[in-house]
């Protein structure tokens, strides 16, 4: 399941990145979003959605929460 699919203000435990970018597996690593940790899609918006990771809040388009995938 990725975070297009998951419940709003329901912690979920991230399992993997599907990308090829490396650019964009950088990036998500320097905000603290890879395997094993914790993020909740606190708000859904036309276009995208807002997560919370660690302390952080951050606002993702709908391609990039497609490539973050969670554990039921």
């Amino acid at each position: 399941m990725n975070l297009t699919e998951v419940i709003e203000g329901k912690e979920y435990i991230v399992s993997r990145i599907v990308t090829d970018d490396e650019e964009l597996d950088a990036f998500l690593f320097s905000l603290g979003c890879y395997s094993g940790e914790p993020i909740t899609v606190i708000a859904r918006r036309r276009g995208g959605c807002t997560v919370s990771i660690k302390d952080g809040r951050y606002n993702i388009d709908n391609q990039l929460a497609a490539a973050i995938e969670v554990v039921v």
